[in-house]
């Protein structure tokens, strides 16, 4: 079976449904999503969204800041352009209905985080993202032009690849018609015919053992688009959130944000000191590579699980009031926070990398654009500055849906794309297969190819991840299509670019730290 629209959507996150929204000006549009509207990593989002709004902030002081973050690996360009789009990005989000904390004088509570030298993160109590989600989707829901396909799942892009064209990576004329969509409840696979196939499938976390994301979260655009022969960039730069609760039991890792220390908790070892002072003078407050990289010498020091983030110093109602969601759910696990210490450790949060875009999110495929958590747009750099990912959705879904908007007209259906193959495919008896090579993916990715790295284990998780790799293609070419054979799938491509792009990085920068290789120098900003 065949569909078709103008805009095809993988993803239902901020920056999808954002371009879903502006798409609908000139189009039809698509919303792909493998579990329900508002499963993505947006609603986990707790910190809140970066720019400038009132003095003695400025553009010039937030771009600076991304830049040092970003450990002088940013595009500088694209840096400037996304600070100086932001304050009318989040004026959009007001209007579309985001309700962003205020102060008793009316004005904006704007809130402080790690690599940030002024106040500038508008936030909704700790759970900003949802916020955000809810109000994109109940516009969503609304729009007529806007389609929306839940518990669907994206298997792979559709290029000249199924016309029998041969396809290499050095190519540039590669064009994207769609994609091969399967609907999760019947297992019948649909060809998604597009003018215009956007990514916006978010991030990677589960590649990994310890992570603040979603189930969800399993690298899918990424994987696409590199087997259909995208560039994918800077992957090895996987950003390590500082402060996840450690808990042995749960999955995800619950996050706590680091807007809490920028409130005023601070980062103690098991003997109560205050250590950070003893890696940074920034404290608590240093850029989140520096942050985890120190908690994770602390428990390698001192042989332990975890270390303490402490704010039984701070005001317990104005703990309650600025984090509810933080202080019930870890009432659930036994923690009084404005009583106890919280036991936190660093989990997978970001992937700075991704899908290679230029300032409009086109990818180097044609027709295939990327925004959000699964592209690489140049303003991350090495590391991520706090609260720059949900600004950066934004501006790009912007940006890409004023480009592509008005390319419909010269655009066409490309018919002859086969149906999806069934043949061959059998009723797949041994699901263990699947979940047992799922964990030795994360495994080896959180062993060897975590916050410290070195040639050896990159070598050694490359060699192990290559013997799963032909495991699971040749149980996906003669099974039936399932979403978990898919993610599985998704995760070993995902995990295998990283290694790759770590191996060949001969410096330690940034989110990559390798005992190796020497730190690169970096221009003071």
């Amino acid at each position: 079976m065949k569909k078709h629209t103008d805009f095809l959507v993988i993803g239902s996150g901020i920056a999808g449904l954002s371009f879903a929204l502006k798409a609908a000006e000139y189009g039809k549009v698509a919303i792909v999503t493998k579990a329900s509207l508002e499963d993505s990593n947006t609603r986990y989002a707790q910190g809140g969204i970066a720019a400038v709004f009132r003095e003695p902030d400025n553009f010039k002081k937030h771009i600076k800041d991304t830049l040092v973050a970003g450990d002088g690996f940013c595009d500088e360009d694209v840096v400037k352009m996304v600070v100086h789009k932001a304050p009318a990005r989040i004026n959009e989000l007001i209007e579309l209905g985001v309700s962003f904390d205020r102060a008793e004088d009316g004005s904006y509570d704007l809130a402080r985080e790690g690599g940030h030298t002024e106040y500038r993160i508008l936030h909704h109590k700790d759970n900003t993202g949802e916020a955000i989600q809810v109000a994109l989707m109940e516009q969503v829901r609304k729009n007529k032009n806007i389609t929306i396909y839940e518990r669907h799942f994206a298997i792979d892009l559709l290029t000249q690849h199924h016309l029998g064209e041969v396809i290499k990576r050095t190519n540039h004329d590669i064009n994207c018609f769609g994609a091969y969509v399967a609907d999760l409840t019947s297992r019948k696979v649909t060809t998604f015919l597009s003018k215009i196939t956007v990514i916006a499938a978010g991030g990677m976390g589960n590649v990994y053992m310890t992570t603040t994301n979603p189930e969800i979260a399993t690298g899918d655009g990424v994987a696409m688009v590199y087997r259909a022969k995208g560039i994918i960039e800077n992957m090895e730069f996987i950003q390590f959130h500082p402060t996840a609760l450690w808990d042995p039991n749960t999955r995800p890792n619950f996050l706590i944000t680091e807007a809490m220390r920028g409130y005023g908790a601070i980062l103690k070892n098991m003997s109560g000191e205050n250590f950070m002072k003893r890696y940074d003078s920034r404290e608590s407050l240093a850029p989140r590579d520096v942050v985890a990289r120190a908690i994770d010498s602390e428990m390698k020091m001192w042989g332990d699980d975890h270390v303490w983030l402490d704010c039984t110093h701070l005001a317990p109602e104005g703990l309650k009031d600025h984090f509810p969601n933080i202080y019930r759910y870890c009432l659930t696990k036994g923690i009084d926070i404005t009583k106890d210490k919280i036991p936190v450790v660093p989990a997978v949060h970001y992937s700075c990398g991704g899908i290679k875009v230029n300032i409009n999110g086109q990818s180097t495929i044609n027709r295939l654009y990327a925004i959000g958590e699964a592209s690489s747009t140049g303003l991350h750099g090495a590391n991520r500055l706090a609260s720059n990912s949900l600004i950066e959705a934004v501006v790009y879904s912007h940006n890409a849906a004023e480009h592509s908007g008005p390319r419909l007209k010269e655009l066409t259906f490309e018919e002859k794309i086969p149906a999806w193959d069934y043949k061959g495919t059998t009723h797949l008896e041994e699901m263990i297969l699947v979940t047992q090579n799922y964990k030795e993916v994360q495994s080896i990715m959180s062993n060897y190819v975590g916050i410290v790295r070195s040639d050896l284990r990159l070598e050694r998780a490359l060699v192990r991840l290559e013997i799963i790799y032909r495991e699971t293609e040749s149980l996906y070419k003669r099974s039936l299509i399932s979403k978990k054979i898919c993610e599985l799938r998704n995760i070993i491509n995902v995990g295998y670019i990283i290694i790759k792009m770590a191996k060949n990085r001969h410096e330690s920068i940034g989110l990559h730290y390798s005992i190796d290789h020497p730190r690169r120098a970096v221009t003071e900003f």
